[in-house]
């Protein structure tokens, strides 16, 4: 089980004037048999999603990384809960965006940009 990577979705947003980064994530044993995360992403990234909608109440909801405001990571779980919490408070903080997009490249084996197109519905993007 501690070889089993953990598929992570996460958004770079703005809620009410202060950052987030709200995330949800779950182990993901087919990992080395697919090339995507196919319907667990998708059902990770909607999760996110509809809990980012719910807290839009609080107040005006924005994208902080343009396309790279909802991601879609795979790390091992050991990553996951150490480095990923650490990564998350020097951003919330104050820390640099783009120092943060580069910190979770660093950290992830594999990263999928979660999009969507009118008549496309999501679709997962492999990013380098």
């Amino acid at each position: 089980m501690a070889d089993t990577p953990y598929l992570v979705a996460l958004a770079v947003v703005e809620l009410n004037g202060r950052r987030a980064l709200p995330l949800g994530g779950q182990s993901w044993a087919a990992a080395q048999a697919e090339t995507e995360p196919g319907e667990l992403g998708r059902s990770l990234a909607l999760d996110l999603l509809l809990r980012l909608l719910q807290r839009s109440e609080e107040g005006a909801l924005r994208r902080l990384a343009g396309d790279d405001s909802l991601l879609l990571l795979e790390m091992p779980l050991e990553q996951m809960s150490e480095r990923l919490p650490q990564l998350k408070a020097t951003w919330l903080a104050g820390g640099d965006t783009d120092t943060l997009l580069n910190d979770l490249r660093a950290l992830a084996g594999r990263r999928w940009r979660v999009t969507t197109a009118k008549y496309d519905g999501v679709s997962l993007s492999p990013l380098s």
